[in-house]
């Protein structure tokens, strides 16, 4: 089942994909510059779907919100963004209690993990995915997050690379660090985004599947 759903008052776009027999829902949460259509998102969430997942695509801003260059770097309007979604899905009928994880790239990565970390008391998100991300934004909600988090990064990113092994050491929850050789800060490489896709999968089969 496939559905362009609209979330909360702000009426964010959103497409909610449903595998017949998926057992949990991802939650995507992209960085600046990118949307519900991000490529790069969607071929991780057609991978996860092959793997019995349900995905949420999302715009976390409006149209008018995404002119406002300040809006797209701001880690905790996005994180509200985030758990808006989150709530729409614990809502929503066809999801019906499935385990919710969240997958987060670039500067949606920190908006994820500052979610996680703020849904931790409610027991709403049962893991993490970073792709590329910039945790180092989550900041001081690093140390809330309680549930399992993969960081994965290209090996070539050496920036963004020592600012995850930074993050790293910050988390407290289980937790992993997964460095793709030869990759970039995109991904682009061949084979690169499967290596993603495929170690995003094996997070979620372990810590989100009931």
């Amino acid at each position: 089942m496939e559905q362009d759903v609209r979330i909360a008052s702000a009426g964010l776009a959103g497409r909610l994909s449903l595998p017949p027999g998926s057992g949990a829902v991802v939650l995507f949460a992209h960085g600046s510059r990118s949307g519900r259509d991000s490529p790069r998102n969607r071929h991780v969430a057609a991978a996860l779907r092959k793997a019995g997942f349900g995905t949420l695509l999302f715009d976390m801003l409006t149209p008018e919100e995404a002119q406002d260059r300040a809006n797209v770097f701001d880690t905790h309007l996005l994180a509200e963004r985030v758990l808006l979604a989150t709530q729409f899905l614990c809502d929503h009928p066809d999801v019906d209690g499935r385990p919710i994880g969240y997958f987060g790239a670039a500067s949606g990565a920190a908006a994820a993990l500052v979610a996680a970390a703020r849904a931790a008391e409610h027991h709403h998100v049962h893991a993490v995915v970073s792709r590329g991300g910039r945790p180092d934004l989550a900041e001081v909600w690093l140390d809330g997050v309680a549930a399992p988090t993969l960081l994965i990064v290209g090996g070539d990113d050496h920036a963004v690379l020592e600012l995850n092994r930074q993050a790293f050491e910050a988390l407290h929850c289980v937790k992993a660090l997964d460095i793709v050789p030869g990759a970039g800060h995109l991904f682009e490489e061949p084979g690169a985004l499967d290596a993603v896709a495929e170690s995003a999968a094996a997070w979620f089969a372990t810590h989100l599947t009931p």
